[in-house]
């Protein structure tokens, strides 16, 4: 007898070839049969049609310090997500000696927005070397899989002290140690290597993450030293302020490891055209036998504005800056009196960074995000389009529109992959041969980015609902998120559902999914706030056999285990 039969499902397998219907078994957390007429079992599931897929895997995330003191992780559970990978953009938070802590911290919370409160308040720190924190990680229970990658800036402080935050030059002794450190966490199970050379990475004091303006020398160092492992991929962040030089390095990186070679490219507002160059060198690079894997998102990245968020249009205004400690129906109700109101539409900003200038300037460049969320906005429906029309101040149209849905209205500002005023962009880099969907950025960037959706919102817009261009056929748009994500990790035991495989799984009403808007919450330690966003349509997610979530509830059961090293 099984454990669980899925009867009369559509199941889209994971490998992109055509879906097809029957049943789908499962026994002691494995697939025992796709397809066909399945026997009894412990229990049954009547799909009646509805899809059956693989566990979505989420290649981009920063739980390093959420999985902590959230093992459910169910802002990823909502949108079946049943393995998700860490460690990402040379940020987590092993290794670390104990008298480097703090600052840690304060460079996760520069580059990755994670409150330093929330932080200081829920990492336990019963580790210090990567192994160590590898085994805490392998003791506990989650509700996904979880696997860790190396990350460079850490392990340089780790490496080489205060010289080594400050971005110092390595000594030979120093590139020999970060090696060797390099070597004892691929084989402690990391998924791979992490690397930031970007100068929008900084820490909250202003400072450049570690490893950021080092000589090639050092990254090629490590890179080989990943090589000798035989294990895991490599990752970077970089600028690309010359595109022949990045290229050339993520070149003689791929050559000298062996290993796959990933770097994010996005399309830039201020320079719209630069990943023209970026992807011809990445497609030289394959053509000429040095493959380099571009990871790109699946939705233009986004900041989101408003009253909940920490950002918008009027929060550096001096009479907002007094009020924005009072609870939400509070502040509506100030900001809602026309002589308040008034007052703040009269004020100027004193805009503390050029980013936050953006926040209250850039009218044509926000729109309403609305609910159910709108992620392809017609340039027309920008506020400052919506304002000329309405012979108003942008600023106005904006304060109004902030107050809507009870002050919970957000505005939708895509900082990347969007200089087109559509979505074409994010098309064309999701088919193209020589990249891979990620940045989904879970647990990053908590209280103004909530892309954590992105696998609900491949499956809606992207296969079904988008009406400002062709669609993408559902068995790809599943395989971007099953079977290509589990290959290109190595993750050879899912991905797919084949028999044999982990018994990772979604059961989803397709034509009923549907993506709610982003909602603040106020749940993480020291009562930080974060963006969630929720789902209708998923009947079940199912992660080795066990239901992890029925008709979007937690169950309560936590089978995800630590992930180490492919399979």
């Amino acid at each position: 007898m099984e454990d669980l039969v899925i009867r009369n499902a559509r199941i889209v397998d994971g490998t992109g070839a055509a879906s097809f219907f029957g049943d789908v078994a499962v026994k002691d957390g494995v697939l025992t049969q796709v397809g066909g007429k399945a026997g009894t079992a412990r229990r049954e599931i009547a799909a009646d049609g509805a899809l059956v897929t693989p566990g979505f895997i989420d290649i981009h995330t920063h739980y390093d310090g959420q999985v902590m003191w959230d093992k459910g992780l169910a802002q990823s559970g909502w949108h079946g997500v049943t393995s998700a990978v860490m460690g990402n953009c040379g940020v987590g938070f092993a290794p670390v000696r104990p008298e480097h802590r703090d600052r840690i911290i304060d460079l996760m919370e520069g580059i990755e927005d994670i409150p330093g409160p929330s932080l200081r308040a829920g990492l336990p720190w019963t580790w210090s070397t990567f192994p160590e924190f590898m085994d805490v990680l392998a003791a506990g229970q989650y509700g996904v899989d979880i696997g860790a990658q190396l990350p460079y800036a850490v392990l340089r402080t780790y490496a080489m002290g205060e010289r080594g935050a400050d971005n110092q030059p390595a000594t030979s002794d120093d590139i020999a140690a970060m090696a060797a450190l390099v070597k004892e966490g691929m084989h402690a199970g990391a998924l791979g290597l992490t690397m930031t050379r970007s100068i929008n990475h900084r820490s909250v004091d202003g400072r450049n993450a570690p490893g950021y303006d080092v000589t090639a020398e050092e990254p090629l160092a490590l890179a080989r030293a990943v090589g000798e492992t035989g294990r895991g991929v490599l990752g970077f962040n970089l600028d690309f302020d010359d595109v022949d030089a990045d290229i050339a390095l993520l070149r003689r990186v791929r050559r000298e490891s062996g290993r796959t070679v990933w770097v994010l490219v996005n399309q830039q507002l201020h320079i719209p055209d630069r990943w023209k160059a970026i992807m011809a060198g990445i497609e030289r690079a394959n053509a000429e036998g040095e493959p380099i894997v571009a990871q790109v998102a699946g939705r233009p990245v986004s900041i989101l504005l408003g009253l909940t968020s920490s950002r918008s249009p009027i929060f550096e205004k001096p009479s907002y800056k007094a009020i924005a400690h009072l609870p939400l129906d509070q502040r509506v109700a100030r900001l809602r009196d026309p002589a308040f109101r008034q007052k703040i539409l009269a004020e100027q900003s004193g805009y503390s960074t050029e980013v936050n200038k953006l926040y209250g300037t850039r009218f044509d460049r926000m729109f309403r995000l609305g609910d159910p969320p709108d992620y392809e906005p017609l340039p027309e429906s920008s506020i400052a389009a919506i304002a000329a029309r309405e012979g108003r101040r942008p600023e106005e149209v904006a304060y109004d529109m902030m107050l809507e849905r009870d002050g919970r209205e957000l505005f939708f500002m895509p900082a990347a992959n969007y200089a087109s005023g559509d979505a074409s962009l994010v098309m064309h880099f999701l088919q193209h041969p020589n990249t891979v969907l990620g940045l989904g950025d879970g647990g990053a960037h908590i209280s103004r980015i909530c892309d954590t959706s992105n696998p609900t919102y491949m499956l809606t817009h992207w296969a079904r609902d988008r009406k400002r261009g062709p669609t993408i056929p559902l068995e790809q748009v599943v395989k971007f998120q099953t079977g290509d994500a589990a290959a290109f990790y190595g993750l050879g035991d899912r991905g797919v559902l084949a028999v044999g495989k982990k018994a990772d799984l979604n059961i989803i009403d397709h034509a009923a999914l549907h993506l709610h808007a982003p909602e603040m919450r106020y749940d993480q330690p020291a009562g930080a706030p974060r963006l969630v966003q929720r789902a209708d349509g998923y009947i079940a997610t199912i992660l080795s056999g066990v239901p992890v979530h029925e008709n979007g509830e937690a169950t309560g059961d936590l089978p995800g285990r630590l992930i180490r090293g492919a399979r």
